[in-house]
């Protein structure tokens, strides 16, 4: 999973990626692009770690991406340059300030998702643009065009024009004729209101938003708790009343938004977390392992991670009858732990 950490000036952008990533470059790495890769805390791997001894123990993991300052450069009077580097990611999130900032202005959230989310839109409604102006060139030189990209980026461009980003049509963010233009406004969006350190409650949200695609984060507090001793944060994170580190939060609320969960294989070998998302078939998560998995599969070997938790090994919960088997489209649940029988 890909995150791309966007906002406007004086957000705390970098705050919250040092915050989350652990990585204390300093100010003089604001000027570069930079990605911290960090693995997925999981209580669930750590037990069954402890519970097979594998000489592996490979966690799901989590890229963000921070696009630097010289990756501003102006396209037709706007700052878009990050958008060549965010196009690959999988998710945005938006920092927005929700606190005073020495240089700028009172907070104003409502208004700054907002010209966040106009960015978004206009840059997606430029691509659209062009590739019908492309399509029409085309059809004029008698290149027919695929009628279904064509409708697609047809009803895209009516959306975009009424200032409205695609994430709000699902069908026309995730089908896969477009999936190729990495439309910025289709991505899910997690916004990230950074407030002061005493502050813990959400601002009034802009009409576009709702509680479940935004979340509070304190980002000078969390960055001087990433910086800390698990001793010394754990009494932070109890004065300020705050559940679990950013990094827990954010990545919990980032499968959320996404629509992700996490399924393992064990063994001696190796313990491993896959992360797939919601209503992946059995036949699919093969995949994700291997290609020849997917194509050689016979069946899944599938139990519950809270019921081999509960007989304490595979062979018990085999006796206890809660070890079954599943075909190609067995939808796989989250915390399933899955061996793969197959046959290439």
């Amino acid at each position: 999973m890909k995150l791309g950490i966007i906002g406007p000036a004086g957000a705390g952008k970098t705050t919250v990626f040092e915050a989350l990533t652990h990585d204390f470059a300093g100010m003089g790495a604001k000027s570069e692009t930079r990605l911290g890769t960090i693995h997925v805390p999981d209580p669930r791997i750590d037990l069954l770690s402890e519970m097979y001894r594998p000489q592996k123990t490979i966690y799901a993991q989590v890229e963000y991406l921070l696009p630097g300052k010289k990756e501003g450069k102006k396209e037709a009077g706007a700052d878009l340059g990050w958008v060549r580097v965010i196009r690959d990611v999988d998710a945005l999130i938006v920092v927005i300030r929700n606190h005073a900032h020495m240089g700028f202005g009172p907070p104003d959230p409502q208004a700054d998702f907002f010209a966040i989310d106009q960015e978004l839109i206009l840059t997606d409604l430029g691509t659209v643009e062009k590739r019908l102006e492309r399509i029409a060139a085309d059809a004029k030189r008698g290149k027919a065009a695929d009628k279904e990209e064509h409708d697609l980026l047809v009803q895209c461009k009516a959306v975009l024009e009424e200032e409205t980003p695609l994430r709000r049509y699902p069908e026309l963010a995730g089908a896969k004729p477009l999936k190729g233009y990495a439309l910025l406004s289709a991505k899910p969006v997690l916004v990230l209101f950074n407030n002061a350190d005493e502050d813990e409650s959400l601002p009034p949200l802009p009409a576009a938003l709702d509680e479940a695609s935004c979340m509070v984060i304190r980002g000078k507090l969390e960055h001087e708790l990433a910086q800390m001793s698990p001793e010394d944060a754990a009494e932070l994170l109890e004065e300020f009343n705050i559940p679990a580190p950013a990094t827990d939060r954010v990545i919990r609320k980032s499968y959320e938004t996404l629509g992700l969960i996490s399924f393992f294989t064990v063994g001696e070998d190796e313990v491993r977390a896959w992360t797939i998302e919601k209503g992946t078939s059995a036949l699919d998560a093969a995949g994700k392992i291997h290609t020849d998995i997917q194509k050689g599969f016979i069946r899944a070997e599938v139990i519950s991670y809270e019921d081999q938790v509960a007989a304490g090994s595979a062979a018990a919960a085999r006796k206890a009858g809660t070890f079954r088997l599943e075909g190609k489209t067995y939808m796989v649940q989250d915390g399933d732990i899955i061996n793969f029988r197959f046959n290439v």
